[in-house]
This record gives C-alpha cells, sequence and structure tokens, in this order.
C-alpha cells in the first residue's frame, strides 16, 4: 500500500464544508462507541453490526445523510478499531492499562473508500460528490498520482493540520524493492549525546529539534494566552502556535527517514536496541529529550525501508550491552556518567560504541532465531494517523 499526499487549496467555504465532514465522522465513531457501550453482552457486536448501526444514524439524522455512506462506514471502522485493539489486549492480557475505547474529541480526517469522491482526468483536482458541499479543489503537490490507475485508489482521507488541508491516496500496488549498494553489518546504539553510534565508530549527532525551537514556540504559546477567548486574534496565535510544533515534527520524520534509509541501503543487517520508550519517558527529567530525539519513529523507519532494500533489521535486549566488554565478555562497571569503556584486556572505546558492537554481536548470535523484520505492507487508513504512521505501521 502506497500513500500519496496533496495539499489541498480550495475557497473558504469548502473548508468549511471540510471541517463539518471532519465533525460528522467524529459524531458516527462517538454514537457507535457509545452503542457498543449501551449493548448487552448477549448482542455480540461486531464491524459489521456497527456498519449497520451508521446506516441507522443516516436515517435518524440528515447532516449524517449527507456524508457520503462510505465514509459513514469508515467512521464506525474506526470505532471498532479501538473496540477490538481493546478486546485484543484483553485476551493477550497486556500489563497497564488496556486502552478502553474512548469518545473522541480532536478528530482531523474523514475518510472516503471507493466512493463520493472523483478525480478529474488530469489528476490535479478532485470532486467530492457527496451532499456536504466540498465540491471540486485543487491538489498542490510533486506525487506523481497520475501514473497509477483510479481503480488502485482505495481510500482517499481529508486531513485537517495546522498549515492547512490536506488529502491522503491510498494506493494499492506492491512496493518494489531495490538493491543495496553495499553488504554491510552494523549495530546501534541510540542515546541522547548522540542519535545513535553505530559499531564503526561513528556518531551521529543529536538534531534535538525541539530544543533548538522550544525559545520560539514558547513565545508562541505566550501570545495565546495575551488574547481573549472566542476572538479571533486568538485563534490565529494558536494557529502559529500549531505550525511550530508542526515544523518540529516534519524535521524529526525527514531526518529518521534519511538516517534510516542509508543505513537500510549500505547494510545486509541492522541491529538495534529493543527499547522500552514507553516505560523510558516516565522519568520527568528525561522525557522531554527522549521525546525529542524519537527513537520509535527511527525504528519504524528502519523497519520500512529494511522491506524496500531487503535488509534484515534485528531489536536486540540492550541488558548489559553497555557494561560488558566487546573484546573479551567482561563485565565492566560503571556509571551513566563514565563516557570510555576501559577493560584490563587492553580494550578502549567509547562506552557507545562498545554498546553497539555488543549489540551486533548478539544479533549475529540468535543465528535464524525470530527477528523482528518488518513487512512494510499493512498500512492503516482507519485510525486517522498520519502519513508517516500510515506508512510505517
Amino acid at each position: 500500500m502506497l500513500v500519496l499526499e496533496y495539499k489541498v487549496k480550495g475557497k473558504k467555504q469548502q473548508y468549511r464544508a471540510i471541517d463539518e465532514a471532519i465533525r460528522t465522522t467524529q459524531f458516527i465513531r462517538n454514537k457507535a462507541i457509545r452503542y457498543w457501550m449501551d449493548a448487552p453482552r448477549e448482542a455480540k457486536i461486531n464491524r459489521i453490526t456497527l456498519n449497520n448501526y451508521s446506516t441507522a444514524l443516516r436515517k435518524e439524522f440528515k447532516f449524517v445523510e449527507e456524508l457520503n455512506s462510505m465514509a459513514c462506514q469508515s467512521a464506525t471502522e474506526r470505532a471498532w478499531s479501538a473496540i477490538d485493539r481493546f478486546y485484543g489486549n484483553c485476551k493477550s492480557k497486556k500489563p497497564g492499562n488496556k486502552g478502553f475505547p474512548r469518545f473522541q474529541k480532536d478528530n482531523r480526517s474523514v475518510e472516503y473508500k471507493t466512493s463520493g469522491w472523483s478525480l478529474h482526468p488530469t489528476k490535479r483536482r478532485i470532486t467530492f460528490t457527496d451532499k456536504k458541499g466540498i465540491g471540486e479543489v485543487k491538489l498542490l503537490g510533486k506525487w506523481d498520482i497520475h501514473t497509477y490507475p483510479v481503480k488502485s485508489i482505495k481510500r482517499v482521507r481529508l486531513v485537517r493540520k495546522a498549515d492547512g488541508y490536506y488529502c491522503q491516496f491510498a494506493i494499492d500496488i506492491e512496493v518494489k524493492s531495490e538493491s543495496r549498494t553495499a553488504d554491510g553489518e552494523i549495530g546501534l546504539d541510540v542515546g541522547l549525546e548522540f542519535f545513535y553510534s553505530d559499531s564503526n565508530g561513528h556518531h551521529e549527532e543529536n538534531p534535538r529539534f525541539l530544543r533548538k525551537a522550544e525559545k520560539a514556540i514558547k513565545h508562541a504559546q505566550r501570545q495565546i494566552y495575551k488574547k481573549e477567548k472566542g476572538k479571533n486574534q486568538r485563534r490565529i496565535a494558536r494557529a502559529g502556535y500549531a505550525k511550530k510544533h508542526l515544523r518540529v515534527s516534519r524535521q524529526r520524520t525527514e531526518h529518521s527517514k534519511k538516517l534510516a534509509r542509508t543505513l537500510c541501503k549500505l547494510n545486509s543487517l541492522v541491529a538495534y536496541e529493543d527499547l522500552n520508550v514507553k516505560g523510558m519517558v516516565k522519568n520527568h527529567c528525561l522525557a522531554k529529550s527522549i521525546n525529542d530525539v524519537a527513537w520509535t519513529l527511527f525504528r519504524r523507519w528502519l523497519e520500512y525501508f529494511a522491506v524496500k532494500f531487503n535488509t534484515q533489521v534485528v531489536a536486540v535486549n540492550p541488558r548489559m550491552t553497555s557494561q560488558k566488554c566487546s573484546d573479551c565478555g567482561a563485565i565492566v562497571k560503571k556509571s551513566l556518567s563514565t563516557r570510555t569503556h576501559k577493560c584490563n584486556c587492553g580494550c578502549d572505546l567509547q562506552r557507545d560504541v562498545n554498546a553497539a558492537i555488543n549489540i551486533l554481536n548478539l544479533a549475529k548470535a540468535r543465528d535464524g532465531q525470530s527477528r523482528s523484520n518488518a513487512t512494510g505492507v499493512a498500512t492503516s487508513t482507519l485510525l486517522g494517523a498520519s502519513l508517516v504512521e500510515q506508512v510505517a505501521t
């Protein structure tokens, strides 16, 4: 599945119509969640039941009827996805919260399936044919959507972001693999001092996008508080604040994507740490820095490009990789402030490089055991995720 994204150019009334379609999607999803919560146990609610419930909502509410029928089904499918994930977590006895479905109040997208829209012959305009009044809008972007047949487009999503509206196309094609330029093997030790240190001794600098933009973000946030609630100036200030966060998010994505592609193109084996990031961010002293470095995003792109370049990526338990000597295997205890690994065998390495070598050695030692190699083709278009999340799921 390939996802292409275009910027949408339209008139103010068209943007208002898109917002109304997004609110309708949120209404349908929340009504489906309430319907599931109120249903007796013997009812056995499933995806088909919720799809049928969307038909009942169309008969009951006029503004729901104005939205395309398949878009209504997509909204109930979002509800069922949350319910099914909750059931799965309960069945697998996942520790902690099981993710009980909650009502949504910040939905930003509406999704159409194979009806409710039509592409212009030039494929630079798209017309939404339901009764919401969106009409024809321009598509701005450089993606070559005209090279794909219309029948291969399985989903069309309108997304509201801080800097405008976007149209995403989910195209059902087989992603072609590319040849690698080299067949190296590399281990990665991620950190906060450096983005990662590899087993070859290279240190990739940590860009710290949020830290660098923090002053401007705080200034934009203060501007919001200076404006009176409910006024247009406050809305403009909030939009400016959101754009700065969106810019940081895009910087992280492009940085992770570039590094992951390069690593997978140059190596036949990439070993990385299997970190519990969700647990690590509970440390309030390091939470901002951990979120800023975006290890999970980097890992997702690694797994995506691993399929594209036929590279094997292995997630390794990082336990004791910093304490163990990569040369003789002895345990050399050291605190976090000690950045150099020195062993009695004569091994003298930077701490993270020593850990990266251990990670690579552990990956090789697994020798045919189950490995964390992503498929990269199970793109989701049901959860309102961003484009990166769709491609990397």
